[in-house]
């Protein structure tokens, strides 16, 4: 019994919506093990864990979790995926604001610049390898304006605020000149016992030079507020003003991010009318709704969310003749039905719902192959990000016979295996799990056909077009459907594996 309340102290259980709300409010370090109940949380951390606990002995600032994705909302994203997921949740209750946020891989040089101060120490070489190895986490910040200045000083000016950034694997941020002294990030994190989990640059010069490098939009994106939502066409309005609705959609500086053809269920349909629930055609527009299909997309724009509800006008064809006569509702209306023939989400919150309903994440796995440069990896992790993918796992591996059996099981009885072997051995390959809707399709799409020259006629933009010298040599690897991507991520992530993979 002692052993069990042992591990009950190690990990507290978050099961629910008002639980996961309430462990955010945590001062200091939070680590999350999201779990399925098909699989439970992953025993094998627990040990490292203990022992960072005991030895850190920080009870108020470290905290272990363990969250069950099927029942917290906002973990709906990692439901029904093979690879296990730790989270990090950090708390600062000091003022400090995150301007901006990015995860990247670091080039050889980016990582010479940053850490150039112990450039001299003899282990700098292990430690840029081991850097250019993995994710780390960007983050710009800039301390809040809560405080006022002192007597005598004036505001300081945002175009010659300190920026500073503040990474995870890493770490660098900053805080405003001219105002009253406070702690720095710095001092902040170290006082606060957590300094150990990221690095900190504070010289102003080498800040702004820093930005520059990683964020060269930054002034611009500072001012933006870009925002998420889900936007409907609903089956009529689909079927015969489809091109003219994109059109609109376009020419009002929204990017269409995904978009999907969907049927929808009734449950579904009655769910997103809810709002005419107590009218007398409710029956006739439930019919309506999942008569055909729907054209759902997730849409994004600066002050997207009220932009998109003042272009399509309120929900009734009179209201919006009365109110908003240039709006979309009256532009598209239909005999049939008084309704709009667009939906909108209604809040941040519930378009992040229902993005993450009607369009469900997706992981697959990539692969950068050995003879891909450390500028052509950076030019392919870019394309990736452009193409909304989310690195969520990755790590530089020489993949001998047995890693690469992990990854290419299906061909290990062709002739020309041997071939792929000899190739995977020349020097380590990048291996990432890639999520987003529809992973799997879309990044066969991005990558492009096998033969580089068959690539470079039918998909000039392909990644393999771009960087495939040979059949053999064609730059990257794809899985080709969902359970081979389950299988590859689930044999080379194994060490952060779920119990039992093989109840997914």
């Amino acid at each position: 019994m002692a052993g069990k309340k042992r591990e009950i102290q190690l990990q507290a259980v978050v099961n629910s919506q008002s639980l996961w709300d309430e462990m955010l409010q945590n001062k200091g370090l939070t680590v999350i093990d999201v779990y399925q109940a098909w699989c439970g949380p992953c025993k094998a951390m627990q040990t490292l864990f203990r022992k960072l606990k005991n030895e850190l002995n920080e009870d108020e600032l470290l905290h272990f979790v363990v969250a069950e994705a099927d029942n917290i909302v906002t973990l709906q994203p990692f439901r029904d995926q093979c690879e296990p997921i730790f989270l990090f949740s950090v708390i600062i209750k000091a003022g400090f604001v995150i301007e901006i946020e990015d995860k990247r891989v670091f080039t050889e040089q980016q990582v010479r610049d940053f850490y150039h101060r112990i450039a001299h120490q003899p282990d700098f070489e292990d430690f840029v390898l081991f850097m250019t190895s993995g994710l780390s986490h960007i983050l710009v910040i800039s301390q809040g304006n809560e405080e006022q200045p002192a007597l005598g000083e004036t505001e300081s000016d945002p175009e010659t605020e300190a920026k500073e950034i503040y990474e995870d694997h890493l770490a660098m941020v900053t805080t405003p000149m001219m105002r009253k002294k406070r702690d720095s990030l710095e001092e902040y994190l170290e006082r606060q016992h957590i300094s150990q989990f990221c690095d900190v640059e504070e010289n102003i010069t080498d800040v702004n030079r820093f930005i520059d490098m990683f964020f060269p939009d930054f002034k611009n994106m500072k001012n933006l507020k870009l925002e998420k939502i889900l936007a409907l066409l609903r089956p009529a309005l689909f079927q015969e003003k489809k091109e003219d609705v994109l059109k609109i959609i376009e020419d009002e500086g929204f990017k269409i991010l995904m978009q999907r053809q969907i049927v929808l269920s009734e449950e579904e349909a009655q769910t997103l009318c809810k709002e005419y629930e107590n009218e007398d055609y409710f029956g006739n527009l439930i019919e309506k709704m999942t008569s055909g299909p729907s054209l759902a997309l997730v849409l994004v724009r600066d002050h997207g969310l009220q932009h998109w509800k003042e272009l399509i006008g309120p929900g009734s064809v009179e209201k919006a003749k009365e109110y908003l006569p240039e709006s979309l509702c009256v532009r598209f209306a239909m005999e049939e039905l008084p309704i709009n023939q667009l939906y909108g989400s209604d809040s941040l919150e519930a378009a992040e719902r229902e993005i993450r309903y009607f369009f469900p994440p997706q992981s697959t796995l990539a692969l950068l192959k050995p003879h891909v440069t450390q500028e052509q990896r950076e030019e392919i992790l870019k394309l990736i990000r452009e193409a909304g993918f989310e690195i969520t796992q990755m790590k530089e591996m020489l993949l001998n016979e047995e890693e690469a059996g992990k990854i290419y099981s299906k061909i290990k009885g062709k002739d020309f295996y041997q071939d792929v072997l000899e190739m995977l051995s020349e020097g380590p390959s990048l291996v990432m799990v890639l999520t987003k809707w529809n992973a799997v399709s879309d990044w066969r799409q991005l990558i492009g056909p096998v033969e580089p020259d068959e690539a470079k006629l039918l998909s000039p933009d392909s990644i393999r077009a771009k960087f495939g010298r040979s059949v053999l040599k064609n730059a990257v690897h794809g899985s080709s459907n969902t359970y081979e991507a389950m299988e590859s991520i689930t044999r080379i992530f194994e060490e952060f594996g779920p119990e039992n993979p093989e109840g997914n």
